[in-house]
């Protein structure tokens, strides 16, 4: 029997302090706020997408950042165990579109209650770590910020990154890692809200479904898929602009823009058919009228202004060339983007300690025996889709079963 200090009581802290516990270790959970597992809460907009129902390969290619390192640790525990383990924990599970995995009751919370359960032989100690202890060149305790020593035999740092830091991920595990010589990829937001030109806020509020949107770097497509989005105050957000969000790099002389296609379903002919189908309904309406069929309420004004056309001007005297210019507008309405939204309203955090400084098999320090790794803290990263919760359990998994 081994004593394990997890430094993080949130998805990663959890899985890894009730597993070890299966193992047979004592294990003590360092937690500073007054509840474990705040984060989990927010996740999936309250439902908690728990993983992805793909296969090890599929899975990895979802992955944005250093996808080989998690090669062991997820064959370790791939996804169809995660989903076996909330099942045996009396959550039962539902698949949806994109193979997203969610409790069915649609509630977060059952997540957290089955990891808080899983984790309940664990010991939890409300406090905050302020340094990891080493001795003869080793890892042998956690300092607190009131100067108490908690003692172990290994430390597990499982902080998470800088993404909802009201949940309790203020970035102290970088500091506590650099300190031991890890090297810190600068941490940066992914899977993160965008801002964007003032049009959007001209639309607030609007939500559209089954579009596609493309991101372009200084006119090339780095991003294309379909689904849903959502127009905000600042910009654009969203499933599908959070993932967009991911394949954006904040470089010098680098643009983007977005380009999104209204009806992805209609080519260019069926839309214009369509366009004039409309049109021949509302032939002596004014223009801004023969939209409505077409367009959300909301967003109309907004492609008057981009068409170029009185509102109040009738349908029969619109041409077939002005009409062809509508079809292209639905189909490449474009918005230039500002930037990404902070890392505090990120989903997750880019960057973190450089997982060439760590054995990706059982997650250990190579600098400082006894320390080891888990969930966001990693400089691993995914898409959306329940592939960074996956990789918190899995890298939890591969520390707790390596004691």
């Amino acid at each position: 029997m081994r004593e394990l200090i997890v430094i993080g009581g949130g998805a990663a802290g959890l899985f890894a302090a009730g597993t070890a516990c299966r193992e047979g270790h004592a294990v003590t959970v360092i937690e500073h706020m007054e509840e474990t597992g705040k984060k989990l809460l927010l996740t999936g907009k309250g439902r908690c997408n728990v993983t992805n129902d793909c296969d090890e390969e599929v899975f990895l290619r979802h992955v944005r950042r250093n996808p080989r390192f998690l090669y062991s640790a997820l064959y370790a525990l791939p996804p169809r165990e995660v989903m076996a383990f909330f099942e045996e924990m009396g959550v039962p599970l539902k698949t949806e579109r994109g193979r997203r995995v969610f409790p069915q009751s649609d509630k977060a919370a059952d997540i957290r209650a089955a990891l808080q359960r899983y984790a309940q032989k664990a010991v939890l100690k409300h406090g905050e770590a302020a340094d990891i202890v080493m001795e003869n060149g080793a890892v042998c305790g956690v300092k607190l910020t009131d100067g108490e020593i908690v003692r172990g035999d290994a430390v597990l740092l499982a902080t998470g990154g800088l993404s909802y830091p009201a949940t309790g991920s203020t970035g102290d595990g970088y500091r506590m890692a650099e300190k031991l010589g890890h090297t810190i990829i600068p941490p940066t937001p992914s899977l993160v809200p965008l801002t964007a030109e003032g049009v959007c806020r001209q639309m607030m509020g609007l939500s559209l479904k089954n579009v596609t949107l493309k991101l372009l770097a200084n006119g090339k497509t780095v991003f294309e898929e379909q689904g849903e989005l959502l127009f905000t105050h600042f910009g654009l957000s969203g499933p599908l602009v959070l993932s967009a969000s991911a394949h954006m790099e904040e470089k010098p002389g680098r643009v983007y823009t977005a380009q999104i296609d209204w009806k992805p379903a209609l080519d260019s002919q069926q839309l214009d058919k369509r366009i004039l189908r409309d049109f021949e309904m509302f032939a002596n309406r004014d223009v801004g009228h023969a939209l409505e069929k077409l367009l959300p309420r909301k967003s109309i004004p907004v492609f008057l202004q981009r068409w170029g056309i009185d509102p109040t001007r009738k349908v029969n005297q619109i041409t077939k060339q002005e009409r062809a210019a509508l079809a292209s507008l639905l189909k490449t309405f474009t918005i230039q983007i500002k930037g990404k939204e902070p890392v505090e309203r990120a989903v997750i955090t880019a960057g973190g300690v450089s997982v060439r400084e760590i054995e990706p098999k059982t997650m250990q320090s190579k600098l400082a025996p006894g320390l080891y790794f888990a969930g966001e803290i990693l400089d691993v990263d995914a898409y959306t889709g329940g592939y960074n919760l996956q990789i918190a359990f899995c890298t939890a998994y591969a520390a707790a079963t390596h004691l």
